[in-house]
């Protein structure tokens, strides 16, 4: 029975290495590592932790500098506000006063031009001697007639004419039904004065069509 015989692998020109260190020593350094490692570790959170308080007081300082400047434009909006509201105030009241000025001369006639109007539908040899008027008001409805065929009225007129000559009473009805805002009219009677003028009494009714109507587009 042959022998096998052992043989060892022998490197040739390898780098020796031996480790003279105590396991003691060896364990420090690594621990020294793990040391170095978690205090870097501890650094960066610290970093991190660090920048983001940072960036939350900044981000704090803005939203206050916001809050200022919004603060601030509220104020100014509330003064506009106040002047405006001033304003508005005083819109108000002119537009009372508007609607006083369309209520009061709801029922407004202009007499002055009126009765010159009546005047001009007269024969140059007649004028007017006395006038009555009964009008309606803002605030009382203007009795209508109870008579059938008789228009709506708003106002009455009635008055006395004298003409030098027997007057033709059908013609001046005839000229006054001319006149803006008339109704109708009624003729009275015809008397001879002493000195030979005549005397005539005519009762005439207006609608609303004589309406100066001048503060009416005032309030919408």
């Amino acid at each position: 029975m042959s022998r096998k015989s052992r043989s060892h692998n022998l490197t040739i020109g390898g780098e020796s290495r031996v480790d003279l260190l105590p396991p003691e020593l060896r364990i420090k350094r690594r621990a020294s590592v793990v040391h170095r490692r978690l205090g870097f570790l501890v650094f960066l959170v610290a970093f991190v932790v660090g920048g983001g308080i940072a960036l939350g007081h900044t981000e704090a300082s803005q939203a206050k500098v916001k809050l200022s400047i919004e603060q601030s434009n509220a104020q100014a909006i509330l003064i506009q506000q106040k002047k405006y509201g001033e304003v508005q105030q005083i819109q108000k009241e002119v537009g009372l006063v508007a609607a006083a000025q369309q209520v009061g001369t709801s029922t407004e006639i202009d007499w002055r031009t009126y009765l010159i109007s009546v005047q001009s539908t007269l024969p140059p040899n007649v004028t007017l001697d006395s006038v009555n008027i009964d009008s309606a008001t803002p605030f009382t409805s203007y009795a209508q007639a109870s008579a059938p065929l008789q228009g709506e009225r708003v106002a009455t007129l009635s008055f006395t004419a004298i003409s030098s000559t027997l007057p033709q009473v059908p013609q001046w009805l005839v000229a006054l039904s001319t006149l803006k805002g008339f109704a109708d009219a009624n003729p009275g009677s015809v008397t001879r004065n002493e000195n030979g003028t005549y005397s005539v009494n005519i009762t005439m009714h207006i609608n609303q069509a004589a309406f100066t109507n001048r503060f009416a587009s005032a309030v919408k």
